[in-house]
């Protein structure tokens, strides 16, 4: 301790403004963090090499090894084994949860993988350097973010596997209404004139406010760019494991798009003894009208939003009639018969779905959450020109489902997690290289010490104890 403090001082002397000095002591912290923990690393090694000679392994080589943690490169001794039935291991790496040829800590991966999340992976990798001391590649970085956002894609497809094996489902959470929305969003694939669809679900429980603000209640999100059979399988599983929709009313809301339709969502929540209510999406209806009337106010617009909000079929098809008389470019006609035949295909989903069920709750509102949502994946996946490949796109959308949703490092950290019979192993091997840490006492040599006798010297004990001398 009286080392690294001499260390500091020298490192205050040195410096000649607040900024260097703070990064000279932070990287010394570096240094002496990644240097310790080596070294108990190591001890912890010798402890179970050890152990495991006891039980009639064999040793074969030490080796080193580098890992790097968020506080700097750790290098350390670790030991290659043999079991009885003469296959190798490296008991400190399986011991410590560390995968074969792991290079950074499962903190550090996940943490490239969040940041990643939200940035392009060069300026990922440079605010890493920036504010820690992790120095990797932008090549790395997305290594890493495959890395992690598989292990998310696994976990859901575990979910799904596990769910089609049960021989009933599993009790969840019970709710009286339950809400979920479907879309999908495109993103530029690294094939040539070939995109890759991101299909994304969000499932709540209802809303929440807080003075003007309001929020989803429990909102969880299913992103994949897996083909649709997958994606709403992953949507029931997701359900059937934390809800339990016997009794519960299911609302949901979609733009009626290929792969969105009502059908699906009465397959994914089938578990509902209730009919499944879809309705058609708000913003998608508003939308199309705009692009088949174009912007702007007008009467013929007014017209045909009041019809379609009283679901009078006759006065929307008057309305749209009497505005495609007043055109003569074939271009805006097919527009307005493109917008006819959306509206007539989705009529029955056309309603509010708070006037289809009775006793809505009170903080009941419409829904049409989707669109702002989809920004987690447009903003970070559909600027700059970007381009991406089927295994970095799926995982790339794992990662920010996981993050959402909460799940990503416990999924990430699923196989790495220690049994209770695991961790008293692993308080047993801290304890006795606690022993090996402690060092010998120093000795301080023979005691010395007199013996008074009160005699004189000239006597014979007293020339006795003259020769002792």
């Amino acid at each position: 301790m009286e080392s690294i403090i001499s260390k500091v001082y020298q490192i205050i002397k040195d410096t000649d403004n607040l900024i260097e000095m703070e990064e000279s002591i932070q990287l010394y912290m570096y240094q002496v963090f990644a240097s310790l923990l080596g070294d108990v690393f190591t001890k912890i090694n010798q402890v179970i090499k050890e152990q495991k000679q006891e039980l009639g392994w064999t040793v074969k080589r030490d080796d080193w090894k580098t890992v790097q943690f968020t506080f700097g490169s750790v290098r350390f001794r670790h030991t290659l084994m043999a079991d009885k039935k003469g296959d190798n291991h490296y008991p400190l790496d399986e011991w410590l949860g560390l995968r074969r040829h792991q290079r950074q800590s499962s903190l550090v991966e996940v943490k490239v993988a969040e940041l990643a999340s939200e940035n392009t992976y060069r300026e990922a990798a440079r605010v890493l350097k920036e504010w820690t001391a992790v120095e990797v590649s932008h090549t790395t970085v997305g290594s890493i973010v495959k890395r992690v956002g598989m292990a998310q894609a696994q976990a859901d497809e575990e979910m799904v596997a596990e769910l089609e094996e049960a021989a009933s489902l599993p009790e969840g959470k019970k709710v009286d209404f339950f809400y979920a929305e479907a879309d999908g969003v495109f993103v530029r694939g690294t094939e040539k004139k070939k995109s890759l669809e991101v299909r994304h679900a969000i499932v709540h429980e209802g809303w929440d406010k807080n003075g003007k603000r309001v929020s989803l209640r429990e909102p969880k999100v299913i992103m994949t760019t897996q083909p649709t059979t997958k994606f709403w399988g992953e949507v029931q599983a997701f359900s059937a494991h934390h809800y339990s929709l016997e009794n519960a009313c299911v609302i949901t809301n979609s733009d009626g798009g290929l792969g969105y339709t009502s059908e699906k969502f009465q397959e994914a929540f089938s578990q509902s003894r209730f009919p499944v209510l879809n309705q058609l999406d708000k913003y998608h209806i508003a939308q199309a009208l705009n692009r088949a009337l174009s912007g702007g106010k007008s009467d013929y617009k007014n017209g045909i939003r009041k019809a379609m909000k009283a679901h009078e079929l006759k006065d929307f098809t008057l309305w749209l009639d009497t505005y495609e008389s007043t055109l003569e470019d074939p271009k805006k006609i097919e527009k307005v018969n493109v917008f006819r035949s959306y509206i007539q295909n989705n009529w029955d989903r056309i309603f509010d779905w708070r006037e289809k069920v009775e006793n809505s709750p009170k903080d009941a509102r419409s829904l049409g959450a989707m669109e702002s949502n989809q920004r987690h994946i447009s903003f970070r996946m559909k600027k700059r020109g970007m381009h991406w490949s089927q295994e970095g796109g799926e995982a790339m959308v794992k990662v920010k489902q996981g993050m959402l949703n909460g799940t990503l490092r416990d999924v990430y950290l699923h196989h790495q997690r220690r049994s209770e019979r695991q961790q008293r192993e692993v308080k047993k091997v801290v304890r006795m290289s606690e022993i090996l840490r402690n060092p010998t006492r120093p000795s301080i040599g023979a005691k010395q010490g007199s013996i008074s006798l009160y005699i004189a010297h000239s006597t014979a004990i007293g020339q006795l104890v003259k020769s002792f001398r």
